[in-house]
């Protein structure tokens, strides 16, 4: 598969993980902590959305032919370095793959002030992303 079309299928993963995210900001901060099957959904698709954002960057990484990345935030250094994304932008994708790494591998007890955080606001970063990768192609 080439990489426009790997490019192409990861924003439309991103968006439909957003859509299915964007059901659950109704919920309050509590809901989210204290109902097992709504904080297994919001969880489950905040990782599935920031591992889908992370392979995105990986994939116009090698479509622009820019330097392999070491580790998965290094990714977001390189389009910084390479002026695809901001300094900004940069720092909060990083933030997103922290998030997804204590998600994923369950590091640490997961904080629900941030998984309210990212879900109410924070999650417009991954879409501004995705803006911005769909507009440099």
């Amino acid at each position: 598969m080439s990489n426009p079309v790997v490019i192409e299928n990861k924003i439309s993963s991103i968006r439909k993980y957003l859509k299915i995210l964007d059901r659950y900001k109704k919920y309050s901060r509590e809901e989210i902590e204290s109902n097992i099957d709504i904080r297994g959904a919001v969880e489950r698709y905040l990782y599935l959305v920031s591992q889908a954002t992370i392979d995105l960057a990986e994939a116009v990484i090698a479509y622009k032919k820019f330097r392999k990345p070491s580790t998965l935030s290094e990714s977001f250094h390189i389009l910084n370095e390479e002026g695809v994304i901001d300094q900004n932008l940069t720092e909060k994708m990083i933030g997103m793959t922290g998030f997804r790494n204590i998600v994923a591998h369950d590091y640490e007890k997961v904080n629900y002030d941030l998984v309210y955080q990212i879900l109410q606001g924070d999650i417009k970063d991954i879409e501004e992303f995705i803006k911005i990768v769909d507009n440099t192609r």
